[in-house]
């Protein structure tokens, strides 16, 4: 079974493969002080209550991550206990498939070359990936599945609890829809501008995007990802589909890329 894990800057989502289907994931806080040590106790007690594991072996781990301390302890933590089981970690030399045309590839998040591998192999090109994570961000992939260029905008997270902070009588509340977009007291106000405010984001900005993509914009297939995604997916009249595991799986095709 090959492990994927993904460490973005506020939660480490992890995907047990068989084939190619996900058939256990987690996810967990990112945290920058977790040494090797601890990072194999919580990935061995994750591994170790799933019943889908009896009898099985994890033998290959495909690793991306957009914290560097986290990345040399993870890199660590596959040395000392994972040392027998082959892992591929996205960096540079790595292959991936995705050519980046950027002033400075060096400065593209691995993880989001990693989706874009993922979103040309699964929908095809042009598409736009929108992944809403401690950032809200739009990657732009051609018809040639080249990474062309980038958005990147504040999370929905970051900007509650800027909101909350920065509001004498204003607090975090549950994201979910309101009953209506005209609110009717402060809790609701809240969650329809969040939700209706970053549905309308999105909107925007993929149409800006698309017309500069391609010349139908209508070509353009917008996949969407990442922990907040279901909050603003059915809102958003942009977004084409919606698929949870987008990083994962293309973790899994440069695994097997570069192990083939």
């Amino acid at each position: 079974m090959l492990l994927a894990i993904d460490v973005g800057n506020t939660h480490t989502v992890l995907g047990l493969f068989e084939g190619d289907e996900v058939i256990e994931h987690w996810r967990i806080a990112t945290d920058a002080r977790r040494t090797a040590d601890e990072i194999a106790v919580v990935l061995q007690g994750l591994l170790g209550q799933s019943p889908l594991l009896k009898g099985a072996d994890v033998d290959g781990i495909a690793l991306c991550s957009t914290v560097p301390s986290v990345l040399n302890e993870m890199r660590e933590m596959c040395r000392r206990y994972y040392g027998d089981v082959t892992a591929v970690i996205v960096e540079p030399g790595i292959r991936t498939g995705v050519p980046v045309r950027m002033d400075n590839p060096k400065e593209v998040g691995s993880d989001r070359i990693v989706n874009a591998l993922a979103a040309i192999q699964l929908y095809g090109g042009p598409c736009i990936i929108v992944d809403f994570g401690t950032a809200t961000s739009f990657d732009a992939v051609s018809a040639k599945g080249e990474y062309i260029g980038a958005v990147t905008a504040p999370g929905i997270e970051i900007s509650v609890d800027a909101l909350a902070a920065a509001g004498a009588q204003l607090h975090k509340v549950e994201l979910i829809r309101p009953r209506s977009v005209i609110a009717k007291n402060t809790v609701e106000a809240l969650q329809s501008g969040i939700i209706y405010g970053f549905a309308g984001q999105v909107d925007g900005i993929v149409e800006r995007m698309a017309a500069e993509l391609a010349d139908d914009p209508d070509d353009v297939t917008v996949v969407a990802t990442g922990s907040a995604a279901p909050l603003v997916v059915s809102e958003a009249r942009s977004i084409d589909v919606h698929e949870p595991w987008l990083t994962l799986i293309g973790l899994r095709l440069i695994y097997h890329r570069n192990t083939a």
